[in-house]
């Protein structure tokens, strides 16, 4: 096999990898065990297909914190919810931001980012289905949620919860696939959390570059002073 078709093959082997963690319906355990199998060649493999979801995101985040945002840089705390083996924590650090917590439901995932050393903390097992118990309500300036709703990993209402965790006047910063987009009631959750007063919609990037075999909608959303610790009633 020449240099070009090594190449091709490591590439489609990359991309059946990624469709295929697709198909896990959001299940704990097989995204759990899928992701224990993946975390040592994620990220040659979403590099191969041209991933810049991660940068995308920390720009926006950039963007954020220049444009609203009284504090520095350095001084702005950040929730990764889905770090993964820590692509998100890596474009920060490079833009300036030092106070990165992560969060995987993938422990070997976690692992990973925890090793860059750009977190100050990081834990695994945490399903972003399920309320973040561990993180008091009004945590952080801004929470960020890369790759995480697509199809087979999280439902709409994990918003919620990322709202929840956010303080108000803070900022969440979210990638969808546009297949998520479609397929899922995304839209429907944003609306609902817009009419109940807790979310306003700051800017939206349709259609956006994100990885070669589809792009992705990148939403970024403000916290009102409603949402401060809300209750059932409000969402």
């Amino acid at each position: 096999m020449n240099n070009l078709d090594q190449r091709t093959a490591l590439k489609q082997a990359a991309r059946k990898r990624i469709k295929d963690s697709h198909t896990l319906d959001g299940d704990v355990d097989r995204l759990t065990h899928f992701y224990r199998g993946w975390a040592s060649s994620y990220e040659l493999d979403v590099g191969r297909d041209g991933y810049c979801g991660p940068t995308v995101v920390a720009e926006l985040a950039g963007t954020v914190q220049t444009a609203y945002l009284a504090s520095e840089r350095t001084a702005i705390a950040i929730l990764d919810a889905g770090c993964g083996t820590g692509l998100v924590g890596g474009e920060l650090e490079r833009l300036g931001f030092r106070l990165i917590d992560g969060i995987d439901l993938s422990d070997e995932m976690a692992e990973k980012a925890r090793q860059t050393g750009v977190y100050r903390h990081v834990r695994g097992n945490v399903d972003l289905n399920g309320p973040l118990s561990d993180h008091a309500s009004a945590s952080y300036d801004i929470t960020i949620c890369c790759g995480v709703f697509t199809l087979g990993h999280i439902r709409p209402d994990a918003l919620r919860e990322l709202v929840r965790v956010t303080r108000p006047n803070g900022f969440i910063i979210v990638s969808t696939r546009k297949s998520y987009a479609e397929a899922t009631s995304f839209e429907n959750e944003v609306r609902r959390l817009q009419d109940a007063g807790v979310l306003v919609t700051v800017q939206c990037l349709n259609d956006a570059k994100y990885i070669a075999e589809e792009g992705a909608h990148y939403w970024v959303f403000r916290v009102t002073d409603k949402a401060n610790a809300p209750t059932e009633e409000q969402l």
